[in-house]
């Protein structure tokens, strides 16, 4: 009730935390510690990491665009990925809230291996000045504390268990993307490359509508190429690996995409 934003700062650190969780994950390491992330400014943040990685720009940017959009004050936004030793910049983009305000370049371009940082600077907007907004009233303050708790809650329980070998269990699936495997009852089942990223979205996002769009986009663009039926084609196959658990299960959401839907 004293109007102060430590909340929206601490919920933000463990959406800055998730971001580099899951870039070293797409960088093939799955051991490593992502370092405690330090706010240098007002506005700005940096992410640091144990071990040297490898990173794909059209990668970085999706990874960054989906957990920010959890982010109610992060519309606008300059990522920034500096070299440890010289703080020189390696690569950077600028995403806006209006699409077309975007400034991305070189996205299909692999990085090389080596130690990074990377730099997020918000626009001067939302956390400061929003704490104003809250204090109207007590009764639409605590109006607004209920949908932030409902909403919190709501993206806990849709976040997948992961373990600490950075494996994520997905009811009685085990699923090691680093290894490229699934473990179900004691059964161990190869996946190939692309199997094993399409299956990563949906454990970064279960029980959640996931566009068919953004599929073909995140998994094919960075080749320079988008393609159509082959995702069906592995979503099948994809099916077909999970079928050993009746409680997962790949579903279509007619005119949107797909769900990896899991029973409790």
């Amino acid at each position: 009730m004293t109007g102060n934003d430590d909340y929206e700062f601490a919920r933000r650190e463990i959406l800055l935390r998730r971001i580099g969780h899951e870039i070293l994950l797409q960088s093939g390491d799955s051991t490593s510690r992502v370092l405690p992330v330090k706010k240098i400014a007002e506005n700005e943040y940096q992410i640091s990491f144990e071990n040297a990685f490898t990173f794909q720009p059209g990668s970085l940017v999706n990874i960054t665009r989906r957990w920010l959009a959890k982010d109610s004050y992060a519309s606008d936004y300059i990522v920034n990925v500096l070299n440890c030793g010289n703080s020189t910049v390696a690569y950077g983009y600028a995403i806006s809230n209006n699409k077309k305000d975007d400034i991305l370049t070189c996205m299909g371009r692999k990085q090389p291996k080596t130690c990074y940082m990377i730099n997020i600077k918000f626009k001067r907007t939302g956390i400061n000045t929003a704490k104003n907004r809250y204090l109207l009233g007590s009764l639409s303050f605590l109006a607004l504390v209920g949908f932030i708790f409902l909403r919190s809650v709501k993206s806990k329980s849709a976040l997948p268990e992961v373990l600490d070998t950075g494996t994520f269990k997905l009811g009685s699936v085990l699923f090691d993307p680093e290894s490229r495997k699934l473990v179900i009852n004691g059964k161990t089942i190869d996946l190939t490359v692309t199997e094993t990223r399409v299956l990563l979205i949906f454990a970064l996002s279960p029980n959640e509508t996931i566009e068919r769009s953004r599929l073909q986009k995140e998994i094919w663009e960075d080749e320079g190429v988008i393609v159509g039926r082959s995702l069906d084609m592995f979503i099948s196959k994809l099916r077909k690996k999970l079928e050993f658990d009746p409680n997962i299960k790949i579903v279509v959401i007619r005119g949107k995409g797909y769900k990896l839907e899991i029973n409790s």
